[in-house]
């Protein structure tokens, strides 16, 4: 089989895929990639300000114009601790792009290894609002509008590369009887996740990467999804789904939470290119909006067992009241019904994640007559967990078997990846897996 070739047709090998030329390719921009997160083990570097400029200036000489283009960095009062991949624990932006990619057969892992490292190289620029080397429309790059890109390995590309580094849990999830998967929807070698506030700022940098990968992948599935826009709510305040329902309401807030139930620690027994890292789960979700607009307020409220409009339980006043599962109706019935869903994803309690989900809607053409579907719509429901057997799926087993909302959504996609740790200061993320 013949080499797959780059841009003009030169090979890959003769051009960016070079490893040597991908380490020499890196060293300009080091200073940018300590500023993300994507540096040494003990550094928490605070995004936006003064802070960010002199993190930058203690690694490298960049021009006043890229110094200033990071200081203005949109992460106002975020920040990412070394060791963790940007678009995790980072508050949520506006845009997201979910791409899944198929490696070609005849990569080697070597040349996995250069891919990832020009992705990196790339994607650290234009986090930092610097265009790539490469970048054919370089003042597009210029605001990064809190633009992040994370990283996840699918089993086909650790099979790849290491197998016996595989975690037990990165493989497809069991089948649950509510799913109607489909293929155009599910699985994948490989991952990159493109948050941004800015969906001109986010296509530039979809466009940069898919460019860099080309050459050695095939897209497999494209998600984009979308929240309210940056200004049009107040910062930190929970998203809203199509149903128009609050989602995200108990997500861990502390870091004490995040390294509990999302944070693969050193001591977790996985292999040493997950420390730091997470997993990532991806259910395309589809929601029945026709069907939606019969149900009256009481009935949607007792589905998901929370008032639409603050999003608190049934039992309490605010949204981050805890629910009282115990509280009954002066007839006897539980005030939040057995088949509510926040009472089927709470279960005992022990089973927590990261809610990080994206709305999806797109108008039907040739849609017509009284009660025509007129809208394909729904959610991407990205989860990030530690461990996705132990936390994520336990909680769709439950939701399977009873959830009220299953009357109105449907599972059309699914997959699994892990995310890696970062490592030291411009490295690929789980660069331990090459070794």
């Amino acid at each position: 089989m013949s080499e797959p070739t780059g841009v003009d047709g030169v090979s890959p090998d003769a051009t960016r895929a070079d490893e040597s030329a991908v380490a020499e390719h890196s060293l300009s921009r080091r200073g940018f990639v300590r500023m993300l997160g994507w540096g040494g083990a003990g550094a928490t570097v605070a995004l936006g300000g003064r802070a960010a400029v002199d993190a930058i200036a203690e690694q490298s000489a960049p021009s006043p114009e890229e110094l200033a283009r990071a200081a203005a960095f949109a992460f106002e009062t975020a920040t990412i601790e070394s060791g963790h991949q940007p678009g995790i624990a980072t508050p949520q932006q506006a845009h997201a792009s979910f791409i899944a990619f198929d490696l070609d057969a005849s990569l080697t892992a070597s040349r996995i290894k250069a891919l990832l490292q020009i992705l990196t190289d790339d994607s650290a620029r234009l986090m930092t609002g610097t265009a790539p080397i490469a970048d054919q429309e370089p003042e597009m790059a210029g605001d990064p509008a809190g633009l992040t890109v994370t990283m996840g390995y699918g089993p086909g590309l650790v099979d790849r590369v290491n197998p016996a580094a595989k975690p037990s849990w990165l493989k497809p999830l069991p089948g649950y009887k509510i799913d109607k998967l489909e293929d155009r929807w599910s699985g994948g070698d490989f991952l990159l996740q493109i948050c941004a506030d800015d969906p001109i700022t986010l296509a530039h940098a979809r466009r940069v990467l898919l460019k860099d990968a080309r050459a050695f992948t095939t897209v497999r599935w494209v998600q984009d999804g979308f929240l309210g826009a940056r200004g049009a709510r107040v910062t930190g305040t929970t998203m809203r789904n199509l149903f128009g329902q609050l989602d995200g309401t108990v997500n861990p807030r502390t870091s004490e939470d995040l390294g509990q139930v999302v944070w693969i620690g050193s001591d977790s027994g996985e292999s040493a290119w997950l420390h730091g890292g997470s997993s990532l789960v991806i259910r395309r979700i589809s929601m029945d909006l026709e069907r939606w607009d019969e149900v009256d307020r009481p009935g949607r409220e007792a589905s998901i067992g929370r008032r639409l409009d603050s999003g608190a339980p049934l039992t309490g006043t605010n949204e981050h009241d805890a629910p009282d599962f115990e509280a009954r109706t002066p007839q006897g019935f539980h005030v939040i019904g057995p088949a509510a869903h926040i009472r089927r994803a709470r279960g005992d309690g022990a089973e927590r994640i990261l809610r990080r989900p994206y709305n999806y809607d797109t108008a039907l053409s040739g849609a017509a007559g009284s009660g025509a579907q007129v809208n394909d719509s729904g959610l991407i429901f990205a989860a990030y967990q530690a461990n996705p057997e132990k936390q994520f799926a336990p909680m769709q087993a439950r939701l399977a078997e009873a959830d009220l909302l299953n009357t109105w959504t449907t599972p059309i996609g699914s997959a699994v990846f892990a995310i890696p740790g970062l490592g030291e200061l411009g490295e690929i993320p789980g660069k331990a897996l090459f070794e």
